[in-house]
């Protein structure tokens, strides 16, 4: 590929090539671009049974630039210290019939890819940022989950319906987790909307009082590895580390809670759901080694609880490096996918979460899954029967966790690519590094400043991952998203 044009056209043409190399579509159909240009608006609310929430304090929180807006959610306090929350999830079902052309694109690619230079969307923008998101100041339909969480963290009164609601105030994770944090003033659209203040310091208290439980149960707390790319125009200038956010930490406690509600409810209505879980893991003995390097221990049989508080323990211990033990964990870990959990089987449970009942329902504009239970649990709530058959659903949970897989090799190879643009006037630089990937197929490195991976090619002969390694930048190549190390010492 030619070197000549824009950071961001070079990182865009090199993301289309990887979406297609992998089975996945970067551009809509002209069926698909047609039945949205069809649209006369976004969908209207119908019948008696869709209630009208309106005028509650609903909020967004999401990125800084995020459009395609999933969900929000509102408190209310109820006697003895337990709060009410409602979850409001985008109707996406009722603007994509099952089986029409943008319905046939998402479930192909079953997810939006996110690359540093662009959004492959897995519904048309039309849809995603503007009709089916729950927008600043407009009226939505959606499926709310609500539930009441005790003093005590106790989650009871789950169930599901369908509502009308409008977004007060669309919020972003580094000013509210700033503003949370005691670190930035509230942000002009709270401000703007009064009682929204203490509505965000209700919410923000529920979640901590479930983030709390679930680490009890032995719910694993890591680091994000989430990084920024910051672009002057269409140059890129830096890759940098995202930041820990207390209000990333609201809104996944809310999602947690709101996902297991979706999953209980449609079991206890009879319905099959797809269940996300992450299986006990492979390479616990490996998990045990990494944490007999810091002078900790964990138990011959995988345990949540205890790897829970391990981590707990090294985030205290040596906070600078928890980011890179977070990564190792994670990869040993290995990954999630999809599994059909037909009406009265036991679950497998996901044990990173450390909860039974876990689905994806909370960003039917971003992931198939999540649209996929949206129908499953509208058809419950009107008396009918499942829109896909046990042998539908068991093809679709393999294609989505393969195409999610593929996905997340595109976004990781295009954020290479990225990075290798950005040091590759530092050839021969030395860096501290720590190892994220060790098999028959190669091992690979991970330095911290700037956040970049890498392969090891030279000297990598008995490393594993978690090991901490001097590594020198030996070569790159932006097309193909190499960067190449070689053991230093």
């Amino acid at each position: 590929m030619a070197n000549g044009g824009s950071d961001r056209a070079r990182l865009r043409a090199i993301a289309v090539s990887a979406m297609r190399e992998r089975g996945l579509e970067p551009e809509f159909s002209a069926a698909a671009i047609s039945e949205v240009r069809a649209l006369d608006g976004p969908p209207a609310a119908g019948g008696d049974s869709v209630r009208d929430l309106r005028t509650l304090l609903w909020c967004s929180i999401d990125n800084d630039d995020s459009r395609d807006l999933d969900q929000l959610s509102v408190a209310s306090p109820l006697d003895g210290g337990a709060v009410r929350v409602l979850v409001a999830i985008a109707d996406v079902d009722a603007a994509v019939p099952k089986d029409s052309p943008v319905d046939r694109h998402a479930a192909f690619n079953t997810t939006s890819v996110y690359t540093p230079a662009a959004i492959f969307p897995m519904l048309p923008e039309r849809l995603s940022t503007d009709l089916t998101s729950l927008a600043d100041h407009q009226d939505r339909l959606s499926v709310v989950a609500e539930f009441v969480v005790s003093g005590a963290g106790e989650l009871t009164d789950g169930t599901l319906y369908r509502a009308r609601v409008r977004n007060q105030s669309k919020l972003a994770y580094h000013g509210v987790g700033a503003w949370l944090g005691g670190e930035g003033p509230l942000p002009p659209a709270a401000a703007a909307v009064p009682g929204m203040d203490a509505q965000l310091r209700m919410q923000d208290q529920v979640a901590q009082v479930l983030n709390r439980v679930r680490h009890e149960h032995g719910a694993l707390d890591f680091e994000s590895a989430d990084v920024q790319h910051v672009f002057d125009g269409d140059t890129l200038e830096d890759v940098r580390q995202e930041r820990p956010s207390r209000a990333r930490t609201l809104i996944e406690n809310l999602m947690v809670a709101a996902n297991g509600v979706t999953a209980r409810f449609l079991d206890g209505r009879g319905f099959p759901s797809l269940r996300r879980v992450v299986r006990s893991p492979e390479r616990w003995q490996r998990i045990r080694d990494v944490a007999s390097q810091t002078g900790d221990s964990l138990p011959e049989a995988a345990d949540s609880s205890a790897l829970a508080d391990f981590l707990t323990r090294r985030r205290q211990a040596a906070p600078d490096v928890f980011a890179d033990l977070s990564r190792t964990i994670i990869k040993l870990l290995g990954s999630g996918e999809y599994v059909v959990d037909p009406p009265g089987a036991e679950p497998p449970g996901h044990f990173g979460l450390a909860v039974r009942d876990y689905t994806h329902s909370t960003a039917p504009n971003r992931r198939f899954p999540d649209l996929i239970t949206q129908r499953l649990v509208k058809a419950a709530l009107g008396g009918g029967v499942s829109p896909y058959s046990l042998n539908e659903l068991e093809r679709l949970a393999l294609h989505c966790t393969t195409q999610e897989d593929a996905a997340n090799k595109v976004e990781r190879q295009v954020r290479k690519s990225a990075a290798a643009l950005l040091v590759q006037s530092r050839i021969g630089d030395v860096f501290d590094a720590i190892v994220t990937g060790a098999s028959p197929k190669g091992t690979w490195a991970r330095v911290r400043t700037p956040p970049i991976e890498g392969r090891v090619i030279h000297g990598d002969r008995g490393l594993d991952v978690g090991d901490q390694v001097r590594v020198r930048l030996r070569a790159v190549d932006v097309d193909r998203g190499f960067i190449d190390f070689e053991r230093a010492g």
